[in-house]
């Protein structure tokens, strides 16, 4: 037992001993805009950021013909402060039906499923085993025609 502790506090003092780096960057490019190292031409460093974040991507919206109570949640949401995962609406065929699918707000929560007129329809995943409440198991599988309704912008 000794052994094996003294073995990992080798290991990690070895793997974890601070090392000595040197990196050197230009800072003023060359006039022409190239560095000739060995006969061959590259191109000199930028001296500026070159490296962009990548925008959110923001998926196109369909917003004709929301009803009434699902532009009361979107306020509803808005009103609130911004989920992680932010919140998705999608509207979906399902059981011969239009339905839209809100994405649940965190973790084991449950994503609802909700008919044209605002009434719960399921829950088709979240909760603890992931797998909703049961009452349409068959959701992903038999669900068509997505479209994204709306997705929190913030």
């Amino acid at each position: 037992m000794r052994l094996l502790f003294f073995a990992a506090s080798l290991l990690l003092t070895t793997a974890c001993a601070p090392q000595q780096v040197s990196v050197t960057t230009p800072t003023t490019p060359p006039e022409n805009g190239q560095v000739v190292t060995g006969g061959s031409v590259t191109t000199a460093p930028a001296s500026t950021n070159t490296v962009d974040p990548v925008p959110a991507r923001v998926a196109e919206s369909d917003t004709t013909a929301r009803p009434p109570w699902l532009k009361a949640r979107i306020a509803a949401v808005l009103a609130e402060r911004k989920r992680n995962p932010i919140t998705r609406i999608l509207r979906y065929q399902y059981g011969g039906q239009t339905v839209y699918y809100v994405s649940a707000p965190c973790c084991d929560q449950y994503s609802n499923v909700f008919d044209t007129k605002g009434k719960l329809v399921c829950q088709p995943d979240g909760g603890i085993t992931g797998k909703g409440d049961g009452k349409c198991p068959d959701f992903d599988k038999n669900k068509t025609n997505e479209q994204l309704v709306w997705q929190d912008p913030r």
